[in-house]
């Protein structure tokens, strides 16, 4: 059936069409974001006998007051994956839609298939747009580690307890159900047919809907696709994943819009030459943004990281300039991270500045404290900084181990191994307090550590309040980065 359609120019970034071609978009004010689409109008009543329409809700929805209002307490889902938990809040809500994105290998498939393999006790529908069935499996059986999980347990032969383990562990698998389609209609179906209690979009730009004509993965075609997707899930009460491909830049690919209609974006990044992994929220509508989940990339899958201090702390330089280890906190999770530095006379006439796993420019406010509050010349030296491990810290509270590991690597003297450190460099040059003081003091106890800077208003708080500290560790309050200096280095 012919059908005839119209051409309009889509921004990439936010989802704004226009008529006519611009060169920067007219709602986000992005630059070379314009991309033809053509746009089809359904005929004889296509979207109404889609399979979308069997979920309108059949109540009419009328405005209500606040007092009107019944709240009752979000019910979630136990992914049974303590990271997965805390970076949602505590499970998954039900009714939720969750945007999973990342780089290309990094994980992401692996992450939501090893989550509800762990999830024996709910039916999961998992969608498949990219791989076929029989690769599933494949990473499903590498994952359950399990050498004979294609025989039956009917056979009830001589195997250990571990592996007797595992093969219970795969045949409660049974109630995930994979389905390869790219066709939401059809996708729409089998989630009628099912009725699973989660729902896996893997992944969301290979999905297409036969009412707009677009090729799979455009801007159209996303849109409509999550929207669809949006409605199931709200009107069903059955949480669903996408999994999300990224631009070049690093954005999630597709409309803006994308971002906007989800209830949670996650962020699944990490050094593909390291082993760990972080997963953050970026925007969730029922927990904190400030979580993070940390994982360790194996070739049996990806294993729970629940101290990440000892990981990452697991080489001790002693004798070495240039490193110190800061006590950092992301969201109410503390770890203990080292801070690498080297600072070396520039070869050419512009000096070199660069940093991995911190922000460059603040990395450059903090050079600049350092030689005009301290009066160390650093105009002429190339600085590069280190974040160990592969991580990127945005805690403030480790700006005095980054200008104290610079100036360890200048002046080529080490940082005594029993120090770890916290506080935030203001441009004064004071030492500002800084958050769940406490929290960090008992992490680097129980590391090892038998001396931590603290700034002075943290340690005036913890008089204050009586706070009873582990023992083996002694606290040196500084008010100054010249005190902390006088302390470390004499």
């Amino acid at each position: 059936m012919a059908k005839t359609g119209k051409t309009v120019y889509v921004c990439n970034s936010c989802g704004e069409d226009q008529p006519k071609w611009f060169g920067r978009c007219p709602v986000c004010g992005e630059w070379n974001t314009c991309v033809e689409q053509v746009v089809y109008k359904p005929t004889n009543g296509q979207v109404n006998r889609s399979a979308s329409a069997s979920y309108t809700s059949p109540l009419t929805s009328t405005p209500l007051t606040l007092a009107e209002i019944e709240t009752t307490s979000e019910i979630r889902l136990n992914t049974h994956d303590e990271e997965l938990n805390r970076v949602l809040g505590g499970g998954l809500v039900q009714g939720s839609l969750i945007l999973l994105g990342g780089e290309p290998g990094i994980g992401k498939s692996t992450l939501v298939l090893q989550t509800v393999l762990h999830m024996p006790e709910r039916c999961v529908l998992y969608v498949s747009g990219e791989e076929s069935a029989s690769q599933i499996k494949m990473r499903a059986e590498r994952l359950l580690t399990s050498q004979q999980v294609n025989k039956s347990i009917s056979q009830q032969e001589e195997v250990e307890q571990p592996q007797r383990d595992n093969f219970h562990h795969y045949k409660t698998a049974d109630s995930l159900k994979i389905f390869c389609e790219t066709n939401l209609e059809k996708v729409l179906e089998q989630i009628k047919a099912v009725q699973p209690e989660l729902i896996i979009v893997d992944s969301i730009q290979t999905i297409w809907t036969e009412t707009a004509e677009s090729s799979p993965g455009s801007i159209t075609q996303i849109r409509e696709c999550a929207a669809t997707i949006l409605k199931v899930v709200k009107e069903s009460g059955i949480p669903a994943i996408l999994i999300g491909h990224i631009t070049k830049e690093g954005s999630l690919a597709g409309p803006k819009v994308l971002e906007h209609i989800v209830d949670a974006v996650l962020q699944f990044e990490g050094d593909q030459h390291y082993m760990y992994r972080i997963l953050r929220a970026q925007k969730n509508r029922f927990g904190s943004t400030a979580e993070l989940g940390i994982y360790e990339m194996r070739q049996d899958g990806l294993r729970q990281v629940s101290n990440p201090s000892e990981l990452l702390l697991t080489d001790r330089h002693e004798g070495m300039s240039g490193v110190c280890i800061a006590a950092a906190v992301e969201g109410v999770r503390p770890f203990l991270i080292e801070v690498q530095a080297l600072v070396s006379t520039a070869a050419y006439g512009t000096p070199q500045r660069s940093a991995t796993g911190f922000d460059l420019r603040r990395m450059n406010m903090l050079l600049a404290v350092l030689e005009k509050r301290v009066g160390f010349k650093l105009a002429q030296k190339d600085v590069y900084l280190n974040i160990a491990g592969g991580l990127r810290v945005s805690d403030p509270a480790i700006d005095l181990s980054v200008i104290t590991a610079v100036l360890s690597s200048n002046l080529d003297v080490p940082v005594d191994p029993a120090f770890c450190m916290t506080g935030e460099v203001g441009l004064s040059g004071e030492i500002r307090p800084v958050s769940r003081i406490e929290q960090r003091i008992r992490e680097a106890a129980k590391l090892g550590f038998h001396d931590m800077l603290i700034p002075s208003s943290n340690a005036e708080q913890l008089k204050q309040l009586q706070t009873s500290l582990p023992k083996g560790i002694t606290l040196h309050p500084v008010r100054k980065v010249e005190e902390a200096f006088r302390t470390l280095f004499g």
